[in-house]
């Protein structure tokens, strides 16, 4: 059971919905400790002034932001308690919008809202109707010490609140060079045939619980033999060299030939999964480590 963050209510209208905010990320990353290397002993964080060198005790330590260059504005505890937003603990929606609207780039992080006391019924009715009109929610919504804006969606019976980046958190990718459609890449009408077979022939139904973090896994591995001192060496990941040339058509017609040997060939999982941030469009399917938060 994760730790309820906060208890407040989703309002949009007149419509005021009981609800209890729970993190639906969790992290699996291994932490490891800064160690000497001459007798294994655990390294301290010295702070230290860049220009003289001198150690600085932690209350002569002040924030600053780099205004121009080499000009710092030192800001104190009081300065950001001031720009703080009110924790209203509540998710207000603004208004909603088609599901594909959203790209899945602007997804940051996910949240599960289960239904508050007396909260049942507005739970169940606003869920439903996310998924009968397909729609989402856009919601201010404040976490922790940060307003955020989110997006509110249906998973199966669960709701679940996306915090959303913001425009300016993205970068404009209008400067990257990319070819601008099949002829400017002189992709062949061949060549789109084959590739939409090859796709078709390797759809699956996406199930999130069959894949897993193999470098994590890997490395854990490793740990525990140097633990009992057989540790073994990881065999060198081979390169694969590159062409100038690229024959795509053969290599769709190899791929789909091998399709036909063996149809499984090619849809076996590998790899990272990411977490539930949804596809172009939120999911309607179970979310990752299904089950009740």
């Amino acid at each position: 059971m994760p730790r309820e963050l906060w208890k407040g209510a989703i309002q949009f209208g007149l419509v005021h919905i009981p609800v209890s905010l729970f993190p639906a990320e969790q992290s699996d990353e291994l932490s490891f400790s800064m160690l000497d290397r001459r007798d294994l002993q655990p390294v301290g964080y010295k702070r230290y002034n860049k220009t003289t060198g001198d150690e600085v005790a932690f209350e002569d330590i002040v924030k600053g932001y780099e205004w121009t260059e080499g000009q710092y504005v030192t800001l104190e505890k009081e300065d950001f308690k001031a720009a703080n937003v009110e924790a209203s603990q509540s998710v207000d929606i603004t208004g909603f919008v088609p599901r594909e609207a959203l790209p899945a780039y602007v997804f940051e992080s996910p949240y599960y809202l289960t239904p508050g006391k007396h909260g049942d019924k507005g739970y169940a009715l606003l869920r439903e109707t996310l998924v009968r009109t397909g729609r989402v929610g856009i919601a201010t919504v404040v976490i922790r010490t940060r307003a955020h804006l989110a997006a509110l969606y249906a998973v199966d019976k669960w709701l679940v609140l996306n915090t959303l980046r913001y425009a300016n958190e993205l970068r404009d990718p209008a400067e990257l060079k990319v070819p601008a459609d099949l002829k400017d890449a002189k992709v062949t009408a061949k060549e789109v045939d084959m590739a939409e077979r090859l796709v078709a022939d390797m759809a699956m139904e996406w199930d999130p619980v069959q894949y897993h973090d193999t470098y994590r896994d890997d490395l854990l591995k490793l740990i525990e033999e140097k633990a009992h001192g057989n540790a073994k060496a990881f065999p060198k990941a081979k390169r694969t060299a590159t062409a100038e040339v690229i024959d795509f058509a053969a290599l769709l017609e190899k791929s789909l030939g091998q399709r036909r040997k063996d149809p499984a060939a090619g849809a076996r999982p590998q790899g990272n999964a990411p977490a539930p941030p949804p596809q172009e469009a939120p999911p309607q399917t179970t979310p990752p480590n299904a089950g009740p938060p």
